[in-house]
């Protein structure tokens, strides 16, 4: 049974931490060994993300952000490439219906310039209805790589240079990160990561640099509420002294 059931004030439930940031991998991987197409698993991945997202909700968590497509992985197969955009598409127009409803923000961070018009305008759209809400935040990681983002920072810090809107000696840390795809976001506080995989990926390397880690053999599309749980609870075994002592 899973540890956090609803967001309560009872001392005796664990609060979860208040960004939570997942790697969505092991897709292909659980759709092989049961002998499926790779595109089955990514279908059933989805279906993880929905019901992960909606418990995050549900136990308190402010920020969720996902890995759902990296620079890198345009260099899959077509036919997968294109499985997974039409999987977003069908889960926008899902997600446009029930945001009143459920008033859940969805944001975007990568490079969108590389998808599909009627993609855009989906993105456009949920990012106009978002606008409307105030709490839990569902962030996807699309066409996105944390290398490219700092690059792309320090690009439109350059460019605000050249036009006077900003200096040089001005840039701190704090400055920096306004520049991101994350800005206005506070850094995820765990980032998990399923498949049995132990690396980043090129993931949110610099909102990560305090982040605690958290890795599960555990294939995406067999992920539940109660990993999660297993997961918040390592969280709050860690000892974070973010360079003290």
């Amino acid at each position: 049974m899973p540890l956090f059931k609803k967001k309560t004030t009872s001392a005796a439930q664990l609060p979860p931490p208040r960004h939570i940031a997942i790697i969505m991998d092991g897709n292909g991987r659980w759709a092989t060994r049961k002998g499926l197409p790779r595109t089955a698993g990514h279908a059933a991945g989805s279906e993880v993300f929905r019901r992960i997202a909606t418990y995050c909700r549900d136990i308190g968590v402010e920020y969720l952000t996902v890995y759902a497509f990296s620079t890198e992985n345009w260099k899959r197969s077509e036919e997968e490439v294109s499985a997974i955009m039409g999987l977003l598409k069908q889960y926008l127009f899902e997600a446009l219906e029930k945001m009143e409803r459920d008033k859940i923000r969805l944001k975007f961070f990568g490079d969108l310039r590389r998808l599909s018009p009627e993609l855009l305008e989906l993105i456009d759209r949920t990012d106009k209805t978002s606008a409307k809400y105030q709490g839990f935040q569902a962030n996807i990681c699309l066409n996105y790589g944390g290398r490219d983002e700092i690059v792309h920072a320090a690009r439109a810090f350059a460019q605000a240079c050249t036009t006077g809107e900003a200096k040089p000696e001005d840039l701190t840390e704090s400055v920096f990160s306004d520049y991101l795809y994350s800005a206005g976001i506070p850094d995820p506080d765990l980032i998990i990561r399923p498949s049995g995989e132990i690396r980043i990926s090129n993931f949110l390397l610099w909102q990560s640099a305090y982040a605690e880690y958290y890795f599960t053999d555990v294939l995406w599309p067999d992920f539940t509420p109660a990993e999660l749980d297993k997961a918040i609870a390592a969280f709050h075994r860690r000892n974070r002294r973010f360079g003290g002592v």
